[in-house]
């Protein structure tokens, strides 16, 4: 873990690291103060103009050369995701795959078309381009963290801004301190990627700082209403990817136990800590038993533990705090009604897989994005009845339908009010290449993917030219 060497001359004091599983001390980091944030912007701010007017082909190499600085470190990422944020190795490889996407799509951003030629009269050109904002403000979250940052950091850092970057403080070293490390490795000029890493109080100051021309979150729902309201009073532009309460639907003629695989996984991937984590399992009453039983089986038979020294399919949950509310909501849910099929209990952090059958949309593993990993199931008479109750929420982020007709099932997903619909697969899907985000309470519309980046991290400027210096009227 020696590629990485955590930022402590910090005004906010300092914190330490520790490992999910075991408490292990990992390292100590400083911790960011508003006055902090407001040196580190100033310092973006200067830096940004000439980032920006640098040939498009320098900005590509840049983000090329983090890529390698990646791939060439992978283990040493990796060891720090599964130890800093409790994922299991397979998720931890997969994170910095997706990250290797993300960068090298960035680094396709600056050499493509950025204008477009428009009609004008005899005499005169006219033509608008897109130019960089400014300083762009992300602020990112624990379960991914080095994925989800990155999406945001690499295409501004590619279309010509500067970033400053508040990672969260639960993975501050693999959400900040390694993007700095890769982007140092990769010969970026000083001062365009500033780390920021704390609480609360530094974000607030990012969102509300007057040099900041956009603020890129990902979070939860609440935290991202208070961003957007903040920001909407400062006239900034505001990319909001927030909780998603997705809804798997398994119809009569589905596949049960192919289903029941994919309920699992979108239920128990990364404790169910991921935002597109199947949260409402919407199930057809044919099947219903059926489901229950092979999904319960399923849960039952994960193995859970310290992913950094065992063969687990789960780690755990990221803190005390998160695994009480798992635990209020598993037992309210139980409290009310809810049959437990499976799991229910925890070991510390270690929370078993559960799959409990609920017999109300109202119910709280139903109602509330859990964030852990519990799979409450809903049976219901028909897909008419499934639709209403996956369109019942606020959220609207993704959703997956199982059914052996696949036309029938594009038909039903055309009528989700969702962002992200999958027909025959599970609610956890996302790469660099395609357009990404959420609607109602999921966040405020596609905001990521190659094509989108463009439209997100820059700004059009309108450009005309006359031929002559003519007299005008007056």
């Amino acid at each position: 873990m020696a590629f990485i060497e955590p930022r402590v001359s910090l005004s906010g004091g300092t914190a330490t690291v520790r490992e999910v599983a075991t408490g292990a001390l990992l390292a100590t980091i400083g911790v960011a103060s508003a006055a902090d944030v407001d040196v580190a912007v100033q310092a973006a701010v200067e830096a940004q103009p000439a980032w920006a007017a640098s040939p498009a082909v320098e900005r590509a190499a840049v983000l090329r050369r983090a890529a390698q600085a990646l791939a060439a470190n992978r283990e040493c990422v990796v060891e720090w995701l599964i130890r800093e944020g409790g994922g299991i190795r397979a998720k931890a490889e997969h994170e910095v795959a997706s990250t290797l996407d993300e960068l090298w799509v960035a680094a396709s951003l600056p050499t493509r078309p950025h204008g477009v030629l428009l009609p004008a009269e005899p005499g005169r050109r006219s033509h608008a381009r897109r130019v960089p904002l400014g300083v762009v403000g992300v602020i990112s979250p624990w379960n991914f963290p080095l994925l989800l940052a990155m999406r945001a950091v690499a295409p501004a850092l590619a279309l010509g801004n500067a970033v400053v970057l508040k990672p969260d403080p639960r993975t501050a070293v693999s959400g900040g301190h390694v993007i700095a490390r890769l982007f140092e490795e990769a010969d970026l000029p000083a001062d365009l990627l500033q780390v920021v890493p704390g609480p609360a109080d530094p974000g607030r100051a990012l969102v509300a700082h007057p040099a900041v021309a956009m603020i890129a979150f990902t979070g939860s729902t609440a935290v991202g209403r208070q961003i957007g309201e903040r920001a909407g009073g400062l006239l900034k532009r505001v990319s909001l990817e927030l909780g998603g309460n997705n809804a798997m639907i398994v119809l009569a003629d589905a596949d049960v136990d192919a289903a029941a695989s994919a309920g699992a996984w979108g239920a128990f991937f990364h404790q169910g800590q991921v935002c597109m984590a199947a949260g409402r399992h919407i199930v057809v009453a044919e099947v219903a038993e059926e489901y229950l039983d092979r999904l319960a089986a399923r849960a039952d038979a994960l193995r859970v533990g310290d992913p950094w020294t065992q063969d687990v399919q789960l780690g755990p949950i990221i803190d005390e705090v998160q695994l009480k509310r798992v635990r209020r909501i598993v037992e309210d849910t139980l409290a009310g009604g809810g049959v437990l099929r499976a799991g229910g209990g925890a070991d510390g952090l270690f929370h078993r897989p559960t799959v409990i059958q609920v017999d109300s949309p109202d119910a709280p593993a139903f109602a509330e994005e859990v964030f852990g990993p519990v799979a409450p199931v809903l049976v219901v008479r028909d897909e008419e009845e499934a639709l209403r109750v996956a369109n019942g929420v606020e959220h609207g982020l993704t959703a997956a339908i199982r059914t052996a007709d696949s036309v029938h099932g594009l038909e039903l997903a055309a009528r989700l009010r969702t962002g992200v619909a999958h027909v025959n697969d599970q609610t956890i899907n996302d790469n660099a290449f395609v357009p990404f985000g959420g609607r109602g309470a999921s966040g405020n519309g596609t905001r990521y993917g190659a094509e989108q980046s463009v439209e997100e991290f820059t700004q059009w400027q309108w450009l005309t030219v006359r031929a002559d210096q003519s007299h005008l009227p007056f």
